[in-house]
């Protein structure tokens, strides 16, 4: 995993589940899972070697993540553009 690339979180909307997170200062690699309201946090499970380990989790806060930590970047196929532009149209002349 270390060959992947990470990129800095810029936007909330990154912030999906499943997406890998990385610290700007560690190399240990967390899962993202969901977002819980009650926590005002995300859940992050440890993740090594493509297992997600779900008896170990911590809670924390999306102002937090933005600063400290990476997200593992998206690799877009060719597949995957274009059914992004083939979607229908919102107005049809």
């Amino acid at each position: 995993m270390k060959n992947n690339a990470f990129n800095l979180i810029k936007d909330s909307y990154q912030l999906v589940t499943g997406a890998r997170i990385r610290s700007k200062y560690e190399e240990e690699i967390f899962e993202l899972g969901q977002y819980d309201p009650l926590k005002r946090g995300y859940t992050l499970y440890p993740y090594e070697d493509g297992v997600k380990f779900d008896d170990f989790s911590v809670i924390i806060s999306e102002k937090e993540l933005m600063n400290h930590y990476e997200i593992e970047g998206v690799k877009a196929t060719a597949a995957m553009l274009q059914s992004t532009s083939a979607t229908v149209p919102l107005f049809r002349k």
